[in-house]
């Protein structure tokens, strides 16, 4: 399938989605991260859910990061370069809701992407080799682009099926991981 109708289809699924189904993939995508990762004095990047949109409640890695001491930076978008800032989370009440729905640091210390290790990448579908499906701005290719080689990138999905994607891009970065609510996927590498 082409990119736009795997975003049309995914959104749907996610909407079709009961609200306790959605906790329970949730916390199952957050258990797994937490078991089958070090995350202990790394710095982890991760995204806050659009939660109109049904994203997956990445709340729970964020409270469980805080209890073990995680170093967590959120992204804040600039719409103007379609590009990705990092900022330490401090507490709750940095965040803001931005236009698009997305609860981003309205303040905070800045964190070099270079300083990433370990990058949670939100996606609405991905394949057998790691390339994933987004909104389609390109704001995580561009950042994953600039990222140190050791950084491991891990999408999240609330749904464990690799979907067809026909039309990958020369720019699209693939993932190493990809966490679903009954599996640890790891892609090949090169």
């Amino acid at each position: 399938m082409k990119k736009q109708a795997l975003r049309e289809h995914y959104k749907k699924l996610r909407l079709s989605l009961a609200p306790g189904e959605l906790d329970e993939r949730s916390d199952a995508v957050c258990m797994r991260l937490f078991t089958q990762f070090q995350l202990a004095e790394k710095t982890l990047s991760m995204f806050l859910p659009i939660e109109r949109l049904r994203e997956i409640n990445t709340y729970l890695i964020l409270e469980k990061g805080i209890s073990l001491d995680v170093r967590i930076a959120l992204p804040k978008m600039n719409p103007e370069t379609n590009s990705l800032r990092h900022y330490l989370f401090e507490n709750h009440s940095q965040l803001e809701i931005n236009p698009l729905g997305i609860p981003e640091p309205k303040r905070g210390k800045s964190v070099k992407i270079k300083d990433l290790d370990i990058i949670l990448v939100p996606l609405l579908a991905f394949d057998k080799n790691g390339h994933r499906v987004g909104y389609g701005k390109g704001y995580y290719d561009k950042l994953l682009r600039k990222c140190s080689p050791t950084a491991i990138f891990i999408g999240l999905s609330l749904f464990d099926e690799a979907a067809e994607i026909d039309d990958i891009d020369a720019h699209d970065i693939p993932l190493h991981f990809c966490i679903t609510p009954n599996h640890l996927i790891r892609f090949n590498e090169g």
